[in-house]
């Protein structure tokens, strides 16, 4: 045992000069490179110095004439680039004919992009350059000020005040129908896409009523173009004489066909578009109430009590109009009980007249 001791004694030191050998050679190793590092350092010092001792006045020189021309160089160049962009604006923001003072229509549907803006004034040679304009709009801030609507321009306004007429406001405004508005809803509408005020709203609400009494269901939901002080006579003509240009032939026939005259057609639509959400399911329901109909029983919609309880809830009093109310309430179980001819639950067929404007 002692003998055994003895040998893994000795191979253990061993062991440890030898890994302390290794180390020092590895140091002066490491410092043999380094000191040819430096040796090569003060070596090539020393050769820059003879050859700076040899170097003639000429090319001292013309050393310096490089130097001068790097440091001149880019200010030129940036103030050469400046004046080519001034030149350029100068010619790009101006008039595109200063003596042409017609002015022409330029309309800008709804949601139409900045950009493409610039691009149709542009082919309208109401300006000179589409991306003057855009690079206008935009460092001033004003690319979502531009609102939809039609506007009267010419040729003689220089690029700011082009976008001056058009931050103005257009002469006419969009205003969209959606499909299945009541009258009072078509009114309000009216009023608040043209900005009208308190009173002009009032106002414009009643003669509204009283011009298009007997047509609900006939005053067609689309997006149309009016001015700002538009009578209520006008847009209801307008809705009214849409339906005659959207109806066909073929869809009188039909109806004719299921024994239903034009009229009936348009309230039974009316219905089918409170009762469903999407155009998928509008031949679906209206399937349905066709079979109803054909079997002589009550239609049974939720639109025609809504309908029947939005009348007696927001009634339209003289000197005032229900702005903001809910027309569309969801019936109670106590509504299906109201005596009407608009309650299809107690009644079958149809009812009297159209209960919204269907698209």
């Amino acid at each position: 045992m002692l003998s055994r001791r003895f040998r893994r004694g000795s191979c253990l030191k061993v062991d440890v000069w030898v890994v302390e050998l290794r180390y020092l050679l590895e140091k002066v190793s490491k410092v043999k490179k380094e000191m040819k590092k430096l040796l090569a350092v003060v070596g090539g010092f020393l050769s820059m110095m003879q050859l700076t001792k040899s170097i003639d006045v000429p090319f001292l020189k013309k050393f310096n004439l490089t130097l001068m021309k790097r440091a001149i160089f880019p200010p030129l160049f940036i103030i050469l680039v400046s004046v080519l962009i001034f030149l350029w604006w100068s010619n790009a923001s101006g008039p595109v004919d200063k003596d042409n003072e017609d002015l022409q229509g330029f309309v800008i549907p709804k949601g139409q992009s900045a950009e493409k803006i610039a691009s149709r004034l542009e082919e309208k040679r109401l300006v000179k350059s589409n991306l003057a304009f855009r690079l206008y709009v935009q460092v001033t801030g004003r690319t979502k000020s531009i609102q939809a609507g039609d506007y009267l321009l010419s040729q003689n306004l220089g690029l700011a005040q082009m976008v001056d007429v058009l931050l103005r406001g257009p002469r006419e405004l969009w205003v969209t129908y959606p499909e299945g508005l009541r009258r009072e809803e078509l009114a309000e509408r009216t009023t608040k896409s043209l900005g009208m005020d308190q009173a002009t709203s009032l106002e414009f609400a009643k003669e509204f009523m009283k011009e298009s009494e007997g047509k609900e269901g006939f005053l067609f939901p689309d997006t149309y173009l009016f001015p700002r002080d538009v009578t209520a006579r006008v847009v209801v003509d307008k809705l009214r004489s849409t339906i005659g240009a959207k109806v066909t032939s073929k869809m009188i026939s039909d109806g004719n066909t299921r024994g239903l005259g034009f009229g009936e057609v348009v309230t039974l639509a009316s219905i089918v578009e409170r009762e469903t959400l999407t155009g998928a399911e509008r031949p679906i329901v209206a399937g349905i109430l066709l079979k109803r109909l054909d079997a002589g029983w009550p239609l049974q919609t939720d639109a025609t009590l809504q309908y029947l309880v939005g009348n007696q809830r927001c009634v339209v009093k003289t000197g005032s109009f229900p702005f903001g109310c809910d027309w569309w309430k969801v019936p109670t179980a106590a509504d299906k009980e109201r005596r009407s001819s608009y309650n299809t639950y107690t009644n079958t067929g149809l009812p009297p007249l159209p209960i919204a404007n269907p698209g």
